[in-house]
């Protein structure tokens, strides 16, 4: 049997492993170990010699344990299963997602360049953007979803750094408003500003929101695609993971740093989420089936004001729903809504739940709802969360796995409380 055919569903429960070198253990074990065995002082050297770039690794060698810092059974499995969603040659998974982020940030600018990205992004990212990479001699430019491609051109070509653009980095669907950024444009648009195939602007998608199922930027023409692994991948709100995917040729960047860094996910992490990654595409479907439900529920209620879900886009917002149909392939399990009122109606809500969780972060099996402008988003400029409609009235809701009509009922009674 062709194993390359099989769907990345199959392939979740064994690609990358070999039970004979496990005692024949069906499951992957934890090496919860720092440093291996070598068999020689030779096989050490060699190992090392890959390990830092010093040659490249033999076409039938098999790359060798050196210390869990650098490579781990467990991740290095984790690493190759991820991969078969997105079609990318490599994998890197890191302690949390904003290490993820701010691995790739730290690797592909530098002083004087200018990174443009997009706004809203997650209010971690935001603050790393503004706050962290600006200490550095980083300019950054943000846009939004209402700027067309003449837009940003005009805005880049207005800043002083416009001859040292480097990256573009987009968050789409955006948290928490689901504004989508056409991913094909920014490639075009990196393309058009590069000075050289070696001196590029890369392009970096924050894919969390779709998780690997919905949406795949490098099909796409993007660099990097980004995720908080603790959202999808790992589903289950008890573990904090993130990961990144591209080519060969920006990943041996990505590890050499992480390596250096030393942020990479532990034995247990990479164990955790090679669990999760064996029933991610069940957990995702149902919950967008959830989802839908949900929304068609709440655009009907008296107290909701606006529905902001994929899957109701509005009719006359033709740019939205040409970058939706060519990007995704689902409307997802998120969406955020607008209480009628302000914060107090939205905490009166929210204060009122009792099967939804009152909670940050999502893609979990459990539904999780907040509020972004007092909680994830509490560190945006209140002038650009006005600008962007990340309102005191907007709550966002992580759709899980549970019945869609006792989701229903729970956020029937709440709101009968506002």
């Amino acid at each position: 049997m062709d194993k390359s055919k099989m769907h990345p569903e199959s392939l979740m429960m064994s690609y990358g492993y070999k039970p004979h070198l496990s005692e024949g253990a069906v499951k992957c074990p934890i090496f919860q170990t720092s440093t291996f065995v070598f068999k020689t002082a030779e096989e050490g050297k060699a190992f090392f010699e890959v390990a830092y770039g010093m040659r490249e690794k033999g076409a039938d060698e098999e790359l060798g344990l050196i210390y869990s810092r650098l490579n781990n059974p467990d991740l290095e499995i984790l690493e190759n299963r991820l991969t078969l969603w997105d079609g990318a040659d490599d994998a890197a998974v890191f302690e949390s997602g904003m290490s993820a982020i701010s691995t790739v940030l730290m690797e592909f600018l530098k002083p004087g360049d200018l990174l443009l990205y997009s706004n809203p992004v997650y209010g971690g990212t935001d603050h790393f953007i503004k706050h962290v990479l600006t200490k550095f001699g980083i300019e950054v430019l943000g846009f939004s979803p209402a700027d067309s491609r003449a837009d940003i051109e005009a805005m880049i070509e207005a800043h002083p750094a416009k001859d040292r653009l480097a990256m573009i980095y987009v968050e789409t669907p955006a948290n928490p408003t689901l504004d989508l950024f056409d991913i094909e444009e920014c490639v075009a648009l990196a393309k058009h500003y590069s000075r050289s195939e070696e001196d590029r602007v890369y392009v970096a998608v924050d894919n969390t929101y779709m998780g690997p199922l919905w949406q795949h930027p490098l099909k796409h023409g993007a660099d990097f695609v980004l995720y908080s692994a603790t959202k999808y991948i790992g589903g289950h709100s008890d573990v904090i993971a993130g990961a990144v995917l591209g080519s060969f040729e920006v990943m041996k960047r990505v590890k050499e740093l992480r390596t250096f860094l030393g942020n990479m996910a532990g034995p247990h992490t990479g164990w955790l989420l090679m669990r999760s990654l064996e029933t991610l595409k069940v957990r995702m479907e149902r919950q967008a089936i959830n989802a839908k439900a949900v929304a068609e529920w709440l655009v009907q209620h008296p107290k909701v004001e606006k529905v902001y879900y994929l899957g109701m886009l509005d009719e006359k917002d033709q740019r939205h729903a040409d970058i939706y149909k060519r990007q995704c392939s689902s409307a997802g399990a998120m969406l955020s809504f607008d209480v009628k009122g302000g914060e107090a109606e939205a905490f009166r809500f929210l204060n009122a739940l009792q099967l939804v969780k009152l909670a940050v972060s999502l893609g979990s099996t459990e539904s999780l709802a907040e509020h972004p402008a007092t909680m994830t988003h509490a560190g945006v400029d209140k002038e650009l969360r006005d600008q962007l409609a990340i309102s005191e009235k907007l709550v966002r809701l992580s759709v899980g796995v549970e019945h869609p009509d006792d989701l229903i009922a729970d956020l029937e009674q709440a709101l009968a409380k506002v």
